[in-house]
């Protein structure tokens, strides 16, 4: 999301008239999109504002923007610790940079634009204006949904992208079309509990499944991805749509969180270890091969050595692709933040834990490929090897394959032969289309 967010920024500078540049040090605008899902990234956004504020000093006329959901929860705290900066702009005022560097271009500083974000229960149906790129890129994303409104203990997303709100369904197949129509073969649909997609459209309820229909028809486009889906709200029909529309991928990233229900509700997530394996199970024996991934949070206020066993027993049962593994992070404002903390030593320890079980899990499934083919779409040269070519598996998976002429932008056929914890190494078979 926060990717998009700044392609969106950079849209609005281009057609301005600028034009990105190698280094800090050359640029008349400096833009921070911040994250504050954790607080290891709002530090590094505080200590990337404290190198700028040297750089200012020697350049004055650098225009500084910081953006994005830290700019969302801590603008007052952002123009107190850093005079420096000239604006802050929220998640949803994106729109409104053109306005704000048209006054720091004249030299004001400590600017904002916040919207507020909307109370617990709210209805809300306004859509941020988008603008769709026309740069040819192989894989896009593409925004269905905004904010969130199941209000996890721990999550700080309701404050800062506000209530949950699905974006019109002619304006999503619209961007897909044009972004096809441009060369783009993939798209990843983005929204907080994608799944849940529908809510206040002012042409009544449409199912997530139903969109993923529409999409299958556009001509051009070749994959669809989406992230990430709720695990409550995924039905049988969106399973049944996945498996035989052709175009959606066999991947699916949906997040755990923790492996034991009494955890599951501190967290307020409104399912059952028990429920999230019956869909993975089902997802499997329609789609067997499927990739599946995770997120998983470690060290959650209040959490035992036999909750925390429980999370790693899961891990090894279901024995997923990938997980994003996570040390809690009190973020302020959450109920979660006011519980009863676990020690930082022990959230670490128990990190490592995880990271060691699933890199096992993975390295044993990424070992059992060895000798199969898959399609990948090619994204280009292996940043690890430019002789290599790179790109993923209708799966989710990284392959990285010997080079025989430049083909981004196709779909290949690869042999893998190589495993590895990143993804697959391989050859080429041939090429499908």
């Amino acid at each position: 999301m926060n990717e998009e967010d700044s392609e969106q920024l950079q849209i609005q500078l281009e057609k301005m008239g600028f034009k990105k540049v190698a280094r800090p040090q050359l640029a008349r605008i400096i833009l921070l999109n911040t994250c504050s899902v954790r607080k290891k990234p709002e530090d590094k956004a505080f200590s990337m504002l404290g190198e700028l504020q040297a750089l200012k000093l020697h350049h004055p006329e650098t225009i500084i923007g910081v953006c994005g959901c830290m700019a969302q929860a801590r603008y007052d705290e952002i123009l107190k610790r850093a005079p420096h900066v000239n604006f802050v702009l929220g998640t949803g005022d994106l729109g409104n940079l053109t306005g704000l560097v048209q006054q720091a271009l004249h030299g004001q500083r400590r600017l904002k634009s916040i919207s507020l974000p909307e109370r617990k229960g709210a209805t809300v149906a306004d859509i941020p204006t988008r603008l769709v790129p026309t740069v040819k890129k192989i894989k896009a994303y593409v925004p269905i949904q905004y904010g969130c409104d199941k209000f996890c203990t721990f999550c700080i997303v309701p404050t800062t992208r506000g209530r949950e709100r699905s974006r019109p369904v002619d304006d999503v197949v619209s961007e897909v079309q044009v972004l096809a129509g441009n060369g783009t073969k993939e798209v990843t649909l983005l929204g907080q509990t994608v799944n849940s997609y529908g809510k206040n459209l002012p042409g009544g309820k449409f199912r997530f499944s139903e969109l993923l229909s529409k999409l299958q028809n556009v001509e051009g486009l070749e994959r669809i991805r989406y992230m990430s889906p709720y695990p409550r709200d995924f039905s049988d029909e969106l399973i049944e749509v996945i498996a035989t529309h052709s175009k959606v991928m066999e991947q699916c990233h949906m997040p755990l969180q923790a492996g034991h229900d009494d955890l599951l509700k501190r967290m307020h997530r409104v399912y059952t270890v028990e429920g999230f394996t019956k869909i993975v199970g089902k997802l499997r024996k329609r789609m067997p091969g499927i990739g599946i991934t995770t997120d998983i949070i470690v060290g959650f206020p209040g959490e035992t050595n036999a909750e925390f066993e429980a999370t790693l027993s899961l891990v090894k049962e279901l024995k997923f692709n990938g997980s994003y593994c996570f040390a809690y992070s009190p973020r302020p404002g959450t109920p979660a933040a006011s519980m009863e903390q676990v020690p930082s030593e022990l959230k670490m320890e128990r990190l490592q834990q995880l990271l060691k079980v699933q890199d096992e899990v993975t390295k044993q499934i990424h070992e059992g490929l060895i000798g199969k083919n898959f399609e990948v779409l090619v994204e280009g040269p292996s940043q690890r090897d430019p002789g290599f070519l790179s790109g993923y598996t209708r799966e989710g998976i990284h392959f990285c394959f010997e080079a025989n002429g430049e083909r981004a932008g196709r779909i290949a056929e690869v042999s893998a032969t190589g495993a590895h914890h990143w993804g697959l190494t391989g050859t080429t078979v041939g090429l499908p289309n």
